[in-house]
This record gives C-alpha cells, structure tokens and sequence, in this order.
C-alpha cells in the first residue's frame, strides 16, 4: 500500500512551514527520555522523519539512525541534516526483523487508515529487539477525516490505542496526554505511549 497521494502534496506544499513548526521540537522532553533509555551507541529508526527534527537530535546524542518519510521532500530535508540519514519508504516497507532498539513513531502513523495499523505495529514490533523501547504519538478522537491541508488522519481513543499495542505485542509502561495547535491551525488532543517490545 502507497502513502496516501493527498497527504503527501500537502507536506511537500507546507515543507518550510512544517520545518518552521519542529524546530520548537528540538528540546522535546520525551524525546530527550527516549534517547537518555536506549543503550549507549544503539540503533533507532525514526519512523516518519518530517523534516528530520528528531533523527538530528538522535544523531547528535550517538545513535545510529535510520529514518524513513514517504514524503521524498521531507526526506531531502532531513538529509541536509549533518548526522542524518533518511530514505524515501512506507510503513509498509519496514521488513526487518530485530533490528532496532528503538522505534520513534512520532505522530506519522496516525495517516494509516485504520484497517492497516494492525499490521503495521505488527511489522514495527517484528522490526524492534526484544525488549526495545517504541514510541507511538497519534492524535485522539473517533472516526478520521482530513484536516484543512487535505492531509488524511485516523483517531483513536487512549483505550484503543493501548489495545492496538498490547495485541501487536507491545507492552506500553506509560503514557502522557496533551492539546497542541499543528501545522492547520486546529487546536488538537493528542496521546504518545512508551512501550516494550
């Protein structure tokens, strides 16, 4: 399954604005504890890379990264980051198996539809070590639609989402709520849960 084609025009058309919103993201708390649990040295995929925000600082601290977008424009730019490595690839396209001591799915897989998640926190989970570390953020709510950019999205409930991960094999440990305004301007709830694989 391809990325869905209206999303992708939408971050290509909204490339510097999207950079402009993540470098606010560069002291992210929870991505600064991910970082701070994965063994010295480990190997991290930045699942949805944007603009390459959170591989840079993975980079930065001694990881080694491999990020993935399926926005070929986001991808360039992460690439023009000094430490960063990204390729063009869809979810569907993480076919490893015990490869990474770290997932960071950082609000990219709430553009799956909601009949592919299943598999694809299958595939992340068959891709992380045992015992890994994931990260999942997603926005909450019912139902999806597309936002005011035409960008495709798919909610879920806390509860939903924990059971997402608990069947995939995942073992979430904590979790941490908020509302924040994204790239359309809407004001939105949203949840991210630490796991183990």
């Amino acid at each position: 399954m391809t990325a869905d084609k209206e999303t992708l025009a939408a971050y290509a058309a909204k490339l510097d604005d999207y950079v402009r919103v993540t470098e606010d993201l560069a002291d992210d708390p929870q991505l600064a504890a991910f970082i701070a649990a994965l063994p010295k040295g480990a190997h991290a995929l930045d699942l949805g890379c944007g603009p390459g925000w959170a591989a840079a600082q993975m980079a930065a601290a001694g990881l080694t990264v491999t990020a993935t977008d399926a926005s070929p424009e986001m991808v360039d730019h992460a690439n023009s980051i000094a430490g960063v490595t990204a390729h063009v690839a869809a979810f569907d396209d993480i076919t490893e198996e015990n490869a990474y001591d770290g997932i960071w799915a950082h609000f990219s897989l709430l553009h799956a539809p909601r009949d592919a998640m299943p598999r694809h926190l299958a595939a992340l989970r068959r891709a992380l070590k045992p015992g890994g570390l994931f990260h999942i953020g997603m926005k909450t709510g019912v139902g999806a639609h597309r936002d005011a950019l035409g960008r495709h999205y798919t909610y879920y409930t806390d509860e939903e989402l924990h059971e997402l991960l608990t069947d995939a094999g995942f073992t979430p440990f904590s979790s941490h709520t908020g509302t924040d305004k994204g790239l359309a301007g809407t004001m939105d709830p949203w949840i991210t849960i630490a796991a183990h694989g």
